[in-house]
């Protein structure tokens, strides 16, 4: 009798909300905290980037090690330690009395996020059934989109209405402990991650092999490193779009609070690329759903720059949303398929990773181009580096992936 092959099985609904979960609390905070640092410390802008860095590069670091951890002891056991760490940090900023502490508690907190983001999206892809596998990562990416979309909303409406950052503060936290309550109620097996190994090559609960030595190459997925390079560029694009977004609209293009609608239209697209793209993922056609998406994203980009109006800036929010709806999911397929099931850890860690240098050169760069020339060049440089993603795509990733690839 030929298996069922369920996509919205009760162990993935658990972890897309889980995953939405978590990226809420982490927006909802993201927006605030600024104005937090500036109402309560009187901290000035050089310092405010330089207390909030801290916790992107410990996300940074950890996500390189949380493959390893995923891949080597059991995952749900690493899930829960992670997303209960993350939950209890929100705590942590009531005890702030000083910036220094808040520095401290901030850049800790970066740990456990950039662990459990690896943890939860390992778990979704292992409760898939293989053949949903490609289409159900695009739908739990979403997720992450709209909570990017609606969680800044929700916190600008609290400051608004003079919420104190006290309650802000719990709320963040009641959010993201619901999350931990709610992977608590997952069942890990051999049979609900969709593939029986004879060889017992899942490192789940049902993991029996010898654990593997902490070395370099347990660290990041070598046969993904072309992957890596291409989805850096693309993340330098965005990570310079995202940056100075909101101050390109208000200096260049007068528009001063569209910064949330921008949002809200990429999601869309997101949306809507991943309710199509969805059909194409299913069949197995990874590397042509990517092609798509990479081209639609150039443009979009083309688009926000080229066309200095507000048709151009709200146009590009859909086109990018639709390409990217395209890309991410069948690149972060690609990682997957390029690894074996004993290191599907691994994968995620090196794909999530990849995307953060990216962002933060873009975050670089953006900056260097915008101080010297103007945020016209920068956007222009935005441009540059998701074409040179693509051209390396075509050229070097596709053939590669096809070649390389472990099913």
């Amino acid at each position: 009798m030929q298996e069922k092959q369920v996509l919205w099985n009760a162990n993935f609904v658990k972890m897309c909300v889980g995953n939405f979960i978590i990226f809420f609390a982490f927006y909802l905070l993201m927006p605030l905290l600024p104005l937090y640092l500036s109402d309560e410390f009187n901290a000035d802008k050089h310092l405010i980037g330089l207390v909030l860095s801290g916790y992107t590069m410990v996300a940074l670091v950890t996500r390189l090690f949380s493959g390893y951890l995923v891949d080597n002891f059991p995952r749900k056991v690493v899930l829960m330690t992670c997303h209960l760490l993350f939950s209890i940090l929100f705590l942590g900023y009531f005890i702030t009395g000083s910036l220094l502490i808040f520095a401290i508690i901030r850049t800790m907190h970066g740990a456990p996020f950039g662990a459990v983001t690896v943890a939860n999206s390992t778990v979704a892809i292992d409760v898939l059934h293989p053949a949903r596998r490609a289409e159900g990562i695009g739908y739990y990416g979403l997720g992450n989109n709209i909570a990017m979309a609606t969680a800044p909303v929700a916190a600008m409406f609290m400051y608004d209405a003079h919420v104190e950052f006290e309650y802000i503060f719990l709320t963040a936290f009641l959010v993201a402990f619901s999350g931990f309550v709610l992977v608590t109620t997952i069942k890990l097996s051999c049979a609900s991650m969709g593939e029986a190994s004879p060889e017992n090559e899942l490192r789940a609960e049902c993991g029996k092999r010898k654990r593997a030595p902490l070395r370099l190459n347990q660290l990041f997925l070598r046969n993904g490193w072309r992957h890596g390079v291409m989805l850096a560029f693309f993340a330098i694009s965005y990570g310079i779009l995202m940056t100075y977004l909101a101050i390109y609209g208000k200096e260049e293009l007068g528009i001063t609070s569209g910064t949330g609608a921008f949002y809200l239209i990429m999601a869309a697209g997101l949306v809507l690329s991943r309710l199509v793209g969805g059909r194409t993922l299913r069949k197995g056609k990874i590397a042509q759903n990517v092609a798509v998406g990479v081209v639609l994203a150039m443009l979009g980009y083309l688009i926000f720059v080229g066309i200095k109006s507000n048709v151009g800036y709200y146009g590009a929010a859909l086109i990018i949303g639709l390409g990217n709806g395209h890309l991410f999911p069948g690149l972060q397929t690609m990682f997957i398929n390029l690894a074996p099931h004993s290191r599907r850890g691994t994968a995620n860690s090196t794909f999530l990773t990849s995307w953060d240098v990216g962002i933060g050169c873009g975050v670089i760069l953006g900056g260097f181009l915008a101080d010297g020339y103007g945020y016209n060049v920068a956007f222009w440089g935005a441009f540059v580096a998701n074409l040179i993603g693509v051209i390396y795509y075509f050229a070097k990733v596709k053939a590669a992936y096809e070649r390389l690839k472990l099913r």
